[in-house]
């Protein structure tokens, strides 16, 4: 069963209002989401296919997706999917990205083994994770991964994450700027079923 079977449809312009992204509350797309425009509703979705799939059937007015970064190049799948998708490309924000190492209160630098973050983060700050010795471990997303580190108390485990993802999930941040290149930045695009 879909993730979308079942699901309350708003109609008319309740669906305009409507933004959908993938990741948790605080994830990078999250913020770049609500960055571009004051929409009556950032709705979160587990993958790129559920975001895309949300927006297909009408259950919301637009996605915002990530498809390049500065530092890794194109951002697979979800470029591939947006291609792919059949949807319009309404407009597009370049976006920052400072990566920030966080783990619960009371953790050092030095008690770390493991960093988890999505795949792209994670391949964004290589570099600084082989330095400091920690294993990176690839979840689904960023601000989820920090959700997940809350949760979990120990502080052996971090997360690699947006700075505001510390404060949404009560982490403390043991370094920030942890991307390798100092001007690391994504490429969102904004979609919708209809041209603009």
């Amino acid at each position: 069963m879909s993730m979308l079977e079942g699901v309350g449809r708003p109609e008319g312009d309740d669906v305009a209002g409507r933004c959908g992204y993938q990741g948790a509350a605080g994830a990078f797309s999250h913020e770049a989401c609500t960055d571009l425009r004051p929409w009556d509703e950032a709705v979160a979705y587990e993958t790129f296919e559920h975001v895309l799939e949300a927006l297909a059937v009408g259950d919301i007015g637009c996605a915002l997706i990530p498809v390049e970064n500065s530092t890794i190049g194109r951002v697979e799948p979800a470029a591939t999917l947006v291609e792919n998708s059949g949807l319009h490309i309404v407009s597009e924000v370049w976006r920052p990205i400072r990566l920030a190492l966080m783990a619960p209160h009371g953790a050092r630098l030095s008690d770390i083994k493991t960093a988890e973050s999505h795949p792209i983060a994670l391949r964004q700050c290589t570099g600084t994770l082989t330095g400091l010795n920690i294993e990176p471990v690839i979840v689904f997303d960023t601000a989820g991964a920090a959700r997940a580190v809350a949760e979990a108390n120990d502080k052996s485990r971090a997360a690699v994450a947006p700075a505001r993802a510390a404060e949404v999930y009560d982490l403390s941040i043991l370094r920030n700027d942890i991307q390798d290149e100092a001007d690391n930045r994504t490429r969102f695009v904004l979609l919708s079923a209809k041209p603009a």
